[in-house]
């Protein structure tokens, strides 16, 4: 095991040139772009909320991923371990298990406090699968909710943007800057912003602990799943 890789919390091979790249790719190319340029045209071709979102989190997902690849791995000649990729030991599922109730009790709390101001959950996605409820459907948003979003998010907000926060400002300064980041970028979703910030410190405290991502992506895609399971019943 290489030396970065031991202490991935002190240091990394990485400037503020790599920061910067990728924060530009997140917050020019993924939100100014494919978000509000983009997504129009998917939503023109498809003609429902729910097939265009999931293309869209399907080029997002694919753009982010690279751009870890070519801007922070590649150049360097780094393997994906660098950014969390790496097994997680067998008593870390009881960390898992632990954050997995406390997110979920944590976003209940959140959502029947936004509620109780009329400042619902529910977005054009939920809107598009109650709309719309099959087996089909109900597939579709359970994949890119439960596994494609938690896998790539936790790869970039994780993986690359805890690490590289953890390694200058300390754990209180990453904790909360990845996570005010990690929240922004879900921009328009207004309203799921309180839940995204508690579930970016859950998901950072998971990482922080186990020294991986996969326990964040398990957490993440467990919390993910329950909510899309949430929105068909509902």
């Amino acid at each position: 095991m290489g030396k970065n890789q031991m202490n991935w919390k002190e240091q990394d091979c990485w400037s503020v040139k790599e920061f910067i790249f990728l924060m530009l790719l997140e917050f020019v190319v993924v939100i100014g772009c494919i978000k509000y340029i983009i997504q129009p045209i998917y939503l023109a071709w498809f003609d429902n909320q729910l097939y265009s979102g999931t293309l869209m989190g399907l080029t997002i997902a694919v753009i982010l991923v690279f751009g870890i690849y070519f801007i922070a791995l590649r150049p360097k000649k780094l393997s994906w371990s660098e950014v969390g990729v790496k097994p997680f030991a067998a008593k870390d599922w009881n960390i898992i298990i632990l954050f997995s109730v406390i997110l979920m009790v944590g976003a209940l709390l959140i959502v029947v406090l936004t509620s109780l101001i009329e400042y619902g959950w529910e977005n054009r996605k939920t809107e598009a699968i109650q709309q719309n409820v099959t087996f089909f459907s109900f597939l579709i948003a359970f994949i890119s909710a439960a596994v494609v979003s938690p896998i790539y998010e936790e790869i970039f907000y994780r993986g690359f943007l805890y690490r590289w926060l953890r390694t200058r400002i300390g754990f209180n300064g990453a904790i909360l800057f990845s996570s005010i980041i990690f929240t922004t970028a879900h921009i328009p979703t207004y309203n799921t912003m309180p839940v995204n910030f508690f579930s970016g410190i859950i998901f950072a405290l998971a990482y922080e602990r186990t020294n991986s991502i996969w326990p964040a992506v398990i957490i993440h895609g467990l919390t993910n799943g329950i909510m899309v399971l949430m929105t068909v019943l509902a």
